[in-house]
């Protein structure tokens, strides 16, 4: 796809990018796609997966009680736990605000390695990286950002999730519906949202704006985009997705870039 040579445009060290049917048909791939970057909050979308396949394996339950207080599983994973962004204590009433937040992940990580006995990055490693074929992707620190991981293994992630085999598609469509919608909140980057939809780890795109995707980039579309300069986006009406990364911090280049990036790349799918 000649679309994907624009990242040579970018004002990075190093970039790669591909983009992969939900059959798992590479329709492009551009730059050292079997070089591991730091992933950021595209962490979150594999954590939440392991997430879910805990719930499928019964260890845990989406509505069960979490931290803190009156919140659930499912609380956050939509980032309506009420937890600060990274601090370990409660903002608000859980439900209220989607207030994004890494320290929510680190309460799920933990939740889920109690409930199963086994660290939340073996865990990971075990339900979704290792059937999936992503040997060079590690989940070690915290699952809301110290992943690391390849542009290859990345559209096999990106490919499991647009036909599910590890999970039952009934729960991955779940995790695309918008949770407890209408609520308010702050997309990182891109300012105030009302409503600032998101699923259960993945964010949903439908009318926000400005936005990381692209202009042509349907409602539906779903995905994480990282602060290391980094993202994954789905578009389920096109049936494509797209990995990109980098090693450059988030920041006015990539809010520059990135949309005319995907607007490119859905114009030649």
């Amino acid at each position: 796809m000649q679309s994907l040579a624009l990242i040579e445009n970018w004002p990075v060290p190093n970039a790669a990018a591909a983009v992969v049917r939900a059959d798992g048909t590479l329709l492009g791939a551009h730059g050292p796609t079997g070089h591991r970057f730091p992933l950021a909050s595209v962490t979150k979308p594999l954590a939440a997966y392991a997430v879910l396949v805990a719930y499928e394996e019964g260890a845990i339950e989406l509505d069960e009680p979490a931290w803190p207080e009156g919140s659930t599983v499912r609380h956050l994973l939509a980032h309506t736990s009420g937890l600060a962004f990274d601090e370990h204590r409660a903002t608000a009433a859980p439900g209220t605000r989607r207030l994004y937040s890494n320290a929510g992940f680190e309460v799920l990580g933990d939740h889920v390695a109690k409930a199963t006995d086994i660290p939340f990055a073996e865990y990971a490693r075990q339900a979704v990286l290792e059937p999936l074929g992503m040997t060079s992707t590690t989940l070690d620190g915290s699952p809301a950002k110290d992943g690391v991981s390849t542009v290859d293994d990345l559209v096999r992630f990106a490919a499991e999730v647009q036909a599910p085999r590890l999970l039952d598609p009934r729960t991955v469509a779940e995790a695309m519906t918008v949770q407890y919608p209408g609520t308010k909140g702050v997309l990182p980057g891109y300012g105030h949202q009302n409503p600032n939809d998101w699923g259960l780890g993945f964010e949903i795109r439908d009318g926000k704006s400005p936005h990381w995707t692209g202009s042509s980039s349907s409602a539906r579309t779903f995905g994480h985009f990282g602060q290391s300069g980094t993202f994954l986006w789905v578009d389920p009406v096109v049936g494509v997705a797209c990995v990109a990364l980098t090693d450059r911090a988030f920041g006015p280049w990539a809010i520059e870039v990135w949309p005319a990036f995907t607007d490119a790349v859905l114009a030649e799918v």
